[in-house]
């Protein structure tokens, strides 16, 4: 009985440690140090929330600059579903994805012939990622430019704005959060409207 009482008393302590007390440190804080990143780094705009900084989102308008693809199942970009596709370089169906997404692009914008950067037409091992290379975002902005009517030039600034840096200069790539990007496009003034029509 004594044993069973041992038993019974640490697996209360241990519980009370590691379930209650414990998260609840951790909470803490993480709420206190770094407030926005503990609540999903969530981008507010017009006092609403437009989504989060670290889930993509999927835009297909012309007037806004396209996610990477989702490869999550049940819908795209599904944050309860974090996946890859596991597709290998050799599968077919990978094959005829990159087919689909190629042709979905050039069709957006039959006269522009530059290669398409990779990231446009496969997904990221999550199937969540909200950047874009800065490549991919410069591939799309003659079509913005034009669905907005706004200047070249002012979107490449609006692009280089956006632009993320490598974390301490070394890790990770040049990014571009296409939320965020999207966001200042309809910010955009009025002075850098084109005047074609």
């Amino acid at each position: 009985m004594r044993d069973i009482r041992t038993a019974f008393l640490l697996l209360v302590a241990i519980t009370g440690l590691t379930g209650v007390a414990y998260p609840l440190a951790v909470t803490a804080l993480a709420q206190g140090l770094f407030p926005r990143q503990a609540n999903g780094s969530l981008v507010v705009a017009e006092g609403r929330v437009q989504g989060s900084a670290l889930i993509g989102q999927p835009f297909d308008d012309p007037a806004y600059f396209w996610s990477r693809p989702s490869a999550t199942v049940r819908f795209p970009y599904d944050a309860a579903a974090s996946s890859g596709s596991n597709l290998g370089p050799t599968s077919a169906a990978l094959l005829d994805a990159v087919r689909d997404r190629v042709a979905a692009l050039r069709a957006a914008d039959p006269d522009n012939r530059m290669p398409i950067p990779v990231d446009l037409v496969t997904a990221s091992a999550s199937g969540l990622d909200p950047h874009l290379s800065p490549a991919a975002a410069h591939w799309q902005a003659g079509r913005v430019a034009r669905a907005r009517h706004l200047a070249p030039a002012a979107l490449d600034a609006l692009i280089a704005e956006h632009t993320e840096d490598r974390w301490l200069g070394v890790f990770g790539e040049t990014r571009v959060n296409v939320l965020a990007l999207n966001l200042a496009l309809d910010r955009a003034p009025a002075a850098a409207r084109d005047s074609a029509p």
